[in-house]
């Protein structure tokens, strides 16, 4: 029964994950993304992306399918990337409004209710933040530091960039393409529909200690790797604004989000 239904969520609902060695923790997910979204509308399916995952994750998705008539899995044969990941989790939804958060629980996908009750007729994305970070300290303060700095090197105004728990109208792909395989690809996201003249409101999310699996951003070649895309997308966006000429170019035929986990280009 549909119980918290704005006037401006009459469209249908798609919920994705993507996930990498997520069997711990996806069938929770899966099932708390399926008795939420009961109470939100009568139109939902539930996606998830298996980013070649080398642990049970495959056959644990396999069975739960069985099991749940709306959920879908995608499957990328090799590890693309988180980036990669979203992409194809963008391109398969088929409702209205989208939401993803990532499959490994350190969010709650219960809380998306949250954003939901936010998606006014006016508003393009509602960007989750979160109330307070659930990580060991060095990974809070590196994530604090990267924050503040893309935060300044692109001027973006919203208070967490990289949360992933969003929830957005699939037409914002329209104006916004995505390119990045990696996880800066949640900052891609967020500048793109900043200056595409998105509205962007923001609502606060709990965060988890990761109970299963363990982070795969955390050496030394991802990071230098991660730097390097930060500056690449600088160079792009902030500097030589190729989006934007790309969106204002009358030949443009229109923007999407075509196939490309955290496994590869996870935030920090």
């Amino acid at each position: 029964m549909v119980t918290n239904t704005p006037p401006a969520a009459a469209g249908g609902l798609t919920i994705f994950f993507p996930a990498y060695n997520d069997a711990g923790t996806i069938p929770s997910m899966v099932i708390g993304a399926v008795m939420t979204a009961r109470t939100l509308t009568d139109d939902f399916e539930v996606v998830v992306v298996n980013d070649g995952s080398r642990d049970s994750t495959g056959a644990v998705l396999e069975e739960l399918a069985r099991m749940c008539p709306s959920l879908r899995v995608v499957t990328h044969p090799q590890n693309r990337g988180y980036g990669a990941a979203l992409r194809t989790g963008f391109a398969s939804a088929t409702k209205e409004f989208v939401f993803y958060t990532d499959g490994d629980a350190q969010y709650d996908p219960r809380e998306l209710s949250e954003l939901w009750v936010r998606m006014t007729p006016d508003v393009d994305l509602v960007n989750g933040y979160k109330i307070s970070r659930s990580d060991p300290l060095h990974r809070i303060i590196i994530g604090r530091l990267y924050h503040h700095t893309v935060r300044a090197l692109f001027g973006l105004r919203v208070r967490d960039v990289d949360c992933d728990f969003r929830l957005m109208r699939r037409s914002i792909f329209d104006r916004v393409h995505l390119e990045k395989s990696s996880g800066v690809i949640c900052l891609e996201l967020m500048k793109k529909v900043q200056d595409a003249g998105g509205r962007i409101v923001e609502a606060p999310v709990h965060h988890f200690h990761r109970a299963y699996g363990t982070s795969q951003f955390f050496n030394f070649p991802r990071i230098a790797r991660t730097l390097l895309d930060i500056a690449q997308l600088w160079t792009v966006l902030v500097w030589r604004k190729q989006h934007q000429e790309a969106t204002t170019d009358p030949q443009a035929t229109g923007a999407h989000s075509g196939p490309a986990s955290k496994g590869t280009g996870e935030q920090p």
